[in-house]
């Protein structure tokens, strides 16, 4: 059986919105660059890793789902297929948090507000709920 090893974003600058998003999730940090992954980026003609074309950002604990932010030349023109929802204690707080991250607001509901990421990736924040 297979299981997921990553939720796979395009963007246009793959670092930034890794950035974004390491932030954005409890627990999550961008995965740190060891001398083989600078040495690979190095014989890509990378010199920069803010210029990685693939940046993941995993679990603090190593384990799955990992997200990974893989450079695209074409920019998002629809609305996703696929999209994150996260929980929040306190909903309206981690919008404020989340906008200030550089999120913005497409749509409030009763028990949901909709967002998209600096790269326009909508994704929803609802109450948390248990279960």
């Amino acid at each position: 059986m297979a299981r997921i090893r990553d939720v796979t974003f395009d963007s246009p600058h793959p670092a930034s919105i890794a950035r974004f998003w390491a932030a954005a999730l409890d627990g999550y940090d961008v995965a740190p660059y060891d001398d083989a992954e600078l040495e690979r980026l190095r014989g890509l003609g990378i010199d920069d890793v803010e210029d990685d074309p693939g940046v993941v950002v995993e679990p603090a604990d190593g384990g799955p789902p990992r997200l990974l932010f893989q450079l695209v030349p074409e920019p998002k023109v629809v609305k996703n297929r696929v999209h994150l929802d996260l929980a929040a204690d306190d909903r309206a707080a981690e919008v404020a948090r989340l906008t200030s991250l550089g999120a913005r607001v497409l749509a409030e509901y009763e028990d949901w507000t909709t967002l998209a990421d600096p790269d326009g990736n909508e994704f929803c924040v609802s109450d948390r709920w248990s279960g």
